[in-house]
């Protein structure tokens, strides 16, 4: 029997093989708690198989079709849109440098935490998304100005793109701008007193921003292996 116990911060996941097995893991947990005058939380708590996904540290982990595929989760996709929509709303009055230098760091910080997963087809849905929004940014600026002459303001022609938000000193970053990146695995063989340029090197390449997520335990149940 073989059962995972993957803790970050104070959110954890246990893997099992039966479901059987994940409430008894449920229960021992509870009871150690228990011990120390802490519970967990109904709500957050979830047992769920794999082929029916879960979502953990603002990623979806998900089998299709026994491929296990790793995405952005809903939540996490509905949280930066929202941020996007209140930080355009609240520039009203900002300059469009002032903007995209607010913007950029938000967008660039979400795409480099999901840039491991899969995830291309939703950073080209939140590029359509940010268009719309600063669209409607500037056709607030200028109700009196028509099509052309706000696209022409805001928006010039770069390489193969032709609608480009920028300036003379900044430019919007796209989300699709952040490449896919398969994560590598970890060498097995290495030691991190031995082999310490290695382990800088991944460090550096694998650093992401800590999401701000609330606390939960999930389990998943994973089918019996076959052959």
């Amino acid at each position: 029997m073989k059962v995972h116990f993957i803790r970050h911060a104070d959110d954890f996941l246990v893997t099992t093989p039966t479901k059987e097995i994940a409430e008894e893991a449920r229960d021992s947990i509870q009871e150690f708690f228990a011990g120390r005058g802490l519970e967990l939380s109904k709500e957050k708590t979830v047992i769920t198989h794999i082929d029916d996904g879960f979502d953990f540290l603002g990623f979806n982990f998900r089998k299709y079709n026994g491929k296990l595929l790793i995405k952005p989760s809903r939540k996490s996709i509905e949280s930066i849109t929202d941020k996007i929509r209140r930080t355009v709303k609240k520039a009203r009055a900002w300059t469009q440098d002032a903007l995209i230098q607010t913007l950029n760091p938000i967008t660039q910080g979400w795409a480099n935490y999901h840039c491991h997963n899969v995830a291309a087809k939703i950073f080209g849905k939140l590029d359509d998304y940010i268009w719309k929004v600063t669209w409607r940014w500037a056709r607030r600026r200028h109700p009196d100005k028509g099509n052309k002459w706000i696209a022409r303001r805001y928006w010039q022609p770069e390489r193969n793109r032709k609608w480009v938000f920028q300036t003379k000193e900044n430019r919007l970053r796209k989300f699709l701008d952040t490449k896919i990146r398969r994560h590598s695995r970890l060498k097995l063989d290495t030691n991190p007193y031995l082999d310490r340029e290695y382990f800088l090197e991944r460090k550096d390449r694998i650093k992401q921003p800590k999401p701000q997520n609330e606390t939960r335990i999930t389990f998943v149940t994973l089918p019996p292996r076959t052959g």
